[in-house]
């Protein structure tokens, strides 16, 4: 896990997860969390960055993913610049209140 700090707080974080299972073990899932306040500045894009540089340098790793949900535009299209493919849209995938879901996008990118 990598934390990104402002004047000593914790304003987001990324973390990377592969299985133990040998078939699945080349696959590293992202997961990443910018606090509300710090979006759009670039941590996102900082933290994504180191997270990729060691994930490259990992020799077990071939491929990591993360999720992202079709509103999240800034996201997408920072995941996109560093050369994530959607693979997967999961339609109406999270359902937010009564009568307002969302699209799970699935994201992919060889290292």
């Amino acid at each position: 896990m990598i934390v990104a700090e402002v004047n000593g707080e914790a304003v987001g974080w990324i973390m990377l997860l592969s299985q133990n299972r040998m078939r699945l073990s080349h696959i590293g899932s992202i997961s990443i969390m910018i606090k509300k306040g710090y979006r759009g500045i670039g941590i996102g894009k900082l933290l994504l960055g180191k997270l990729l540089a060691w994930a490259e340098k990992n020799p077990l790793l071939e491929k990591v993913c993360l999720g992202v949900f079709s509103t999240n535009v800034k996201a997408i299209t920072l995941y996109k610049k560093m050369g994530f493919i959607e693979v997967v849209r999961k339609i109406k995938e999270c359902k937010l209140s009564e009568h307002e879901y969302v699209d799970d996008i699935l994201t992919y990118k060889f290292i």
